[in-house]
């Protein structure tokens, strides 16, 4: 629960977040509209994200936007803060699953207790995990690049391990693999193999 804790915790963690999704909507806004050959334009909306730190800008939780300029058509690029429509943050959807799996999982009980989140929501989570998402097109895809084969029972947990680096990289390139789900159309800028 420390891991929980410390980097929900940390401004830093967090800003570092920020940059990602700031850099993932510049690269949005030079592809252009897909539409038109329109220009696109801010149009960040504000969102009231679950599990950030306290202490945030009203910007540090804006929702990155775009929206173009000729056609008026909202583009909205990935995001590794925001998964999807879920009001709590990405990685608390992450860390509250993965918490609950592996040799020592933490009772749903004690995640209520230090994140907030009723017992309803982290069941659905953990269905979101094993049905939801390995069965998703976007998974299909993506689980070609790792061998041998991800665990796919024990997601998100199986998928974090599979990254290099300290808990905090891989939770980092975890959220950076799933930011194609954090978006309704299913943007994903030119960035990927």
């Amino acid at each position: 629960m420390c891991l929980i804790s410390k980097l929900l915790g940390d401004k830093r963690f967090y800003h570092v977040l920020v940059r990602i999704d700031l850099d993932l909507a510049a690269t949005a806004r030079q592809a252009g509209c897909a539409r038109c050959p329109g220009v696109l334009h801010n149009a960040s909306f504000p969102r009231k994200p679950r599990g950030a730190p306290k202490g945030l800008s009203v910007e540090d939780k804006r929702r990155a936007s775009l929206c173009c300029a000729a056609c008026r058509k909202r583009v909205t690029p990935p995001s590794v803060r925001f998964l999807g429509r879920r009001i709590y943050l990405g990685i608390v959807v992450v860390l509250a699953t993965a918490m609950q799996q592996g040799p020592a999982p933490w009772r749903a009980s004690q995640l209520r207790e230090v994140l907030g989140v009723s017992l309803q929501t982290l069941a659905r989570w953990r269905v979101w995990w094993k049905e939801t998402f390995v069965e998703s097109a976007f998974w299909k895809a993506a689980k070609a690049a790792f061998s041998p084969a991800v665990d796919e029972t024990g997601s998100p947990r199986s998928l974090l391990e599979r990254f290099g680096g300290d808990d905090f990289e891989q939770l980092v390139a975890l959220l950076r693999l799933v930011d194609p789900l954090s978006t309704p159309s299913g943007y994903v800028p030119d960035r990927r193999p």
